[in-house]
């Protein structure tokens, strides 16, 4: 679908575009390809599409994958979608709020890639929801705002690490990312976009109980990020028992949580949660 052919579409379906939704819709076909080409689809591979919009990304999902699933939030953009993707057995489409079904569902998605352009007005809080599943998807390969891209990739130390990095690398693997330029989109943003690749993490590094507590501990340590980690914490636990997790994990009671690696935090939980110093080892 080109750009003129995506303006036509809007004009004769008198469809205007609603920024409250983050209706930004990638035109570009080499960027759409790159996109499917990191999903490393397969025959057999069930795919979750958000916010499909007028259905560039759908139709190479469709031809590429054995089961596409399209959560759409727009009533006028299901309609086109129905109309145009028209007995095509491989597409279920739904009419909903893709936060919604995932928060009341609560289904288990860990046979699923999720592969989309997710409306930028709620992606962070979609991933994490996703994230925090006992049954994540396998693979996620989204188009983000470059900034919220950067943060979920961040490590320990550089400017946008913080809380989203720490929510979803528990879970998943960041496998890089690529920069798609605003003028791809129409309309065009007024920022850069990334499309990020994550894997699932082979392993879970931290069982589900656990992971409530690592995201209690990462939540209150970067609640404010130039006070020092230990103060914040003491909010929630005995400054002894805190004292001897930080020295049992060599992390100095003066340091900042921006400055902590995931593998440190997922230490810190395991020693807390147990209440033993010598729990779990940094990653």
């Amino acid at each position: 679908m080109t750009l003129s052919e995506m303006r036509k579409i809007l004009s004769e379906g008198d469809i205007q575009l609603t920024k409250s939704l983050g209706q930004n819709f990638l035109h570009d076909q080499n960027q759409l390809q790159k996109i499917v080409s990191s999903a490393e689809l397969t025959s057999s591979d069930k795919v979750l599409e958000i916010g499909p919009g007028l259905g560039p990304l759908t139709e190479l999902l469709v031809a590429n994958a054995g089961e596409v699933l399209a959560i759409e939030k727009d009533k006028r953009l299901v309609e086109f979608l129905q109309k145009k993707f028209s007995g095509e057995k491989k597409l279920t489409l739904i009419h909903d709020d893709a936060l919604e079904v995932l928060k009341r569902e609560k289904r288990d998605w860990s046979g699923w890639k999720l592969v989309a352009n997710l409306p930028y007005s709620v992606a962070s809080p979609i991933l994490v929801e996703l994230a925090e599943m006992p049954g994540i998807p396998e693979k996620i390969v989204t188009t983000l705002q470059i900034e919220v891209a950067q943060r979920i990739v961040a490590n320990a130390d550089d400017d946008d690490y913080g809380i989203l990095s720490l929510l979803m690398q528990l879970r998943y693997d960041p496998q890089g990312w690529f920069k798609i330029p605003s003028v791809c989109f129409f309309p065009e943003p007024d920022v850069d976009s990334a499309c990020i690749v994550l894997n699932r993490r082979p392993a879970p590094l931290l069982n589900p109980e656990e992971s409530e507590l690592f995201k209690k501990i990462v939540k209150r340590a970067l609640s404010q990020r130039r006070k020092m980690m230990l103060k914040l914490l003491k909010q929630d636990w005995p400054k002894e028992k805190l004292a001897s997790a930080f020295a049992a994990l060599n992390i100095s009671v003066q340091e900042r949580a921006e400055k902590v690696t995931l593998g440190d935090f997922v230490a810190l939980t395991k020693i807390l949660g147990t209440g033993s110093e010598t729990a779990g080892t940094p990653l």
